[in-house]
């Protein structure tokens, strides 16, 4: 008994470790110029940079950018043998000890730092002669780096209105029991300008005009969000449990609301300008430098309507400046970085530069401020605009990146462009097929474009800036190492959406000691939040899902319907649809692929994911029970009536209605027929853990089966170690038919 019981100690010793070493995606292995590091000349004439080899090898690279040519920096051997005549020690040609290069391309002469002493170089013969550190010539100033990249602008000093003074220093306003009152300096007199202000709705410290005639003043009611509970059952410091309580607003929660309120001091004349009730967000003023005019950004609880208004505190007027409409919604909620806000004032111009979905595609729109009209679209057509790196006010020209726009790419793939304000010059800075990241020499008259994909290695090339055009190729990764070590890159595949023309993106990564003629599960690895699209586009030396591949698992990742970075009607579709999470076309993805892949086993697919993937992966068993079998949901989601208001509105609508129901994984838990673990932590800070704990009421009252992990002390995310443990074990039990050793007794 005794030695039964040690072997299977033994076999659960060795099958843990194995797991714990299958959690390393890592290959052991190199990559080769894959990234330059450029060091431009001062006079902008060339640069260099070096290249790091195998066995420690490293090479000198000098570019001509005037020629255009890119060759060696120098003779690697006759440098090397000149360097150990003067130093009296062998010197390996391959693996140069220089620190530091700088050449004087005139007189042919190259400065080098190695081993802490400095030297000069006549490339015409060789000679070298040491020199005192201080002979070498100061290195390029290195380019404010990416003037792209967050162009710190001039703050303009912005008016300030005065709040309770008058600027003519005549009155004092004040609140008093709920209303504004304005009192003479020096006298008793007051005088009541608003009357309707009351207990729950009380007027705010006004704002005064310039002329000291008028102000305006915002008549607030407060909101009636609830509270979230959080039992912290076993604190750190033990003792008695510890309940956390936090505001938290939830759909339909009544939000603080500003009424705006004009006022004529003189005709005693209170109005209310019909410019709609403030109710998401508060009001941000933003006034014109002679104080007359105020603007603010207006956005209508429920998302579908956007405004910019403009106020003429002299008079009550008002007018909208923008004032954009949607049956769907604007994406002004939890958005991705874009490099700028959406709204970009142009102030020596009366201008803004907007960021709008209006036409079916995120573009740049030129808005006059003056007639509070279209000047003109800067952008349009089929593609994305995701990122604005600079908006160059006086060359009226603006660098974005955007995806899309080169047809036989992957429409994801992120490119670099440059416009003028009038749409005029539109100039492709990049070109390749892949994901693009640059680098500006410090004139910005070049660029160092460096592009992959997931199965491409980087691609280093040098170009102008003026048109795009290719000055000359850098170089490629050598990779050879790390496909010696067995890495393989993930498969790209694309496949028709439901409407039979959408192309849809994924990829696919194979088990290790990949055999075509069995037969493999499928798990894919799940978000479908609104909020960015998720499948990687760049190259990993990583082995991706390593850790599942290592199994036995293929693993697939695919954006479908319903996420961003495509055009507004590939969006639109999760709109009061949350539950719909691209899985019409996440299927016919699957089964599209496996009609030429026989060992791609669409009768086991498993699915797993946290948060918003954590609702779409319960989802997938109760919508679409046919063909997902498996899956495994951490800290979901599964009532948008449970999450954050501001998340679920806009993707879900406002005011609440019966879509909730319909997209809710616990009003539809009697639906359950496959596999399902559910992990949560007690102490998740963004969605509220009752969300599980009600999925788990309602699939006990339906009588289903189900696991489920419940962490203690477990915030947002999957369980920890133990979760990922269990995660897997579940995979391994319902699609590969192993059951999980005791690893009781390996403790």
């Amino acid at each position: 008994m005794k030695k039964n019981s040690k072997t299977i100690i033994s076999k659960v010793l060795i099958f843990t470790l194995g797991f714990i070493t299958s959690l390393s995606g890592i290959s052991h292995a190199n990559i080769y110029k894959s990234k330059i590091n450029p060091h431009w000349s001062e006079d902008n004439s060339h640069l260099w940079y070096r290249n790091d080899l195998p066995k420690g090898e490293r090479e000198f690279i000098f570019v001509d950018l005037e020629k255009g040519e890119r060759r060696p920096a120098f003779d690697h051997k006759k440098l090397a043998e000149s360097l150990s005549s003067i130093t009296n020690a062998k010197t390996d040609s391959s693996k140069l000890p220089i620190d530091r290069l700088n050449f004087d391309v005139k007189k042919g002469e190259l400065y080098f730092q190695s081993i802490g002493r400095t030297y000069k170089c006549d490339l015409n013969n060789y000679n070298i002669s040491e020199i005192d550190k201080s002979q070498f010539p100061g290195q390029s100033k290195r380019l404010e780096r990416d003037k792209t990249n967050k162009e710190k602008e001039e703050q303009t000093n912005s008016f300030r209105p005065s709040r309770e003074v008058s600027p003519d220093g005549k009155w004092r306003a004040f609140i008093r029991d709920h209303n504004i009152f304005i009192r003479a300096m020096g006298s008793e007199e007051e005088i009541q300008l608003s009357k309707d202000g009351k207990e729950g709705n009380s007027y705010q410290t006004p704002y005064w005009a310039i002329n000291s005639k008028n102000l305006i003043s915002f008549r607030v009611e407060p909101d009636q969000v609830g509270v979230v509970h959080l039992h912290e059952s076993s604190p750190r410091e033990g003792g008695r449990a510890k309940l956390h309580t936090r505001r938290y607003a939830l759909p339909g929660d009544k939000f603080t609301s500003h009424e705006l309120n004009w006022f004529d001091v003189e005709k005693k004349i209170h109005t209310k300008p019909e410019v709609g009730i403030i109710d998401f967000r508060g009001p941000r003023l933003r006034w014109t430098q002679d104080g007359r005019y105020f603007r603010y950004q207006k956005i209508d609880r429920g998302h579908q309507r956007f405004r910019v208004i403009e106020v003429d505190i002299f008079t009550g007027n008002f007018r909208n400046i923008i004032d954009e409409k949607t049956e769907t919604f604007i994406w002004t909620e939890h958005p991705k970085n874009l490099g700028v806000p959406l709204v970009n004032w142009l102030d020596e111009t009366d201008e803004i530069v907007y960021l709008s979905e209006s036409d079916g595609w995120r573009h740049l729109y030129l808005i006059d401020v003056k007639k509070g009209k279209l000047k003109n679209q800067i952008t349009k057509g089929k593609f994305v605009v995701r990122y604005v790196d600079w908006i160059d006010k006086e060359k009226r020209q603006i660098w974005f990146r955007a995806s899309g726009l080169n047809k036989i790419q992957d429409p994801y793939l992120m490119h670099y462009y440059r416009v003028n304000f009038d749409g005029s010059e539109f100039t492709h800075l990049t070109e390749g097929n892949g994901w693009h990241n640059i680098t500006y020499s410090p004139d910005r008259k070049y660029i160092i474009d460096q592009y992959s994909r997931v199965d491409m290695v980087p691609v280093n090339e040098l170009r102008r800036v003026s048109d795009g055009s290719l000055v000359c190729e850098l170089e490629k990764a050598d990779i050879t190492e790390l496909i010696a070590s067995g890495w393989e890159a993930p498969e790209v595949f694309k496949a028709n959406a439901r409407d039979g023309k959408t192309s849809i993106w994924g990829i696919l990564a194979k088990p290790k000691d990949f055999d075509p003629s069995k037969k493999y599960p499928v798990i894919e690895d799940m978000y479908a939040g609104p909020h960015d699209s998720y499948v990687p586009k760049q190259f990993s030396a990583g082995r991706r899902f390593a850790s599942w591949t290592d199994m036995g698992f293929v693993v697939v990742k695919i954006d479908g319907m319903g996420t961003a970075n495509r055009s507004k009607a590939f969006h639109d579709v999760c709109w009061k649809n949350l539950k719909d999470a691209g899985f019409p076309d996440r299927i016919l993805w699957h089964k599209e692929y496996s009609k030429n892949n026989p060992w791609y086993d669409i009768s086991r697919v498993g699915i797993h994911g946290g948060s918003a993937g954590g609702q779409s992966s319960t989802g997938a068993l109760l919508f679409h029970p046919d063909f997902y079998k498996v899956a495994v949901s951490s800290c979901g989601c599964h009532d948008n009536r449970m999450d954050k208001a501001s998340w679920n509105e806009q993707w879900m609508g406002y005011p609440v209605g019966p879509q909730y129901s319909a997209s809710s994984n616990i009003d539809n838990a009697h639906r359950l027929k496959g596999r399902l673990l559910l992990i949560v932590g007690e102490m998740d800070n963004n969605v509220p853990p009752e969300s599980t704990l009600r999925l788990v009421d309602a699939l006990i009252k339906s009588n289903k089966d189900f696991d489920m992990i419940f962490q203690p002390g477990g915030g947002h995310g999957g369980g920890g170690r133990h979760g990922d443990r269990r995660r897997k074990d579940f995979f391994r039990k319902h699609l590969l038919g192993i059951e999980p050793p005791n690893y009781n007794l390996a403790n």
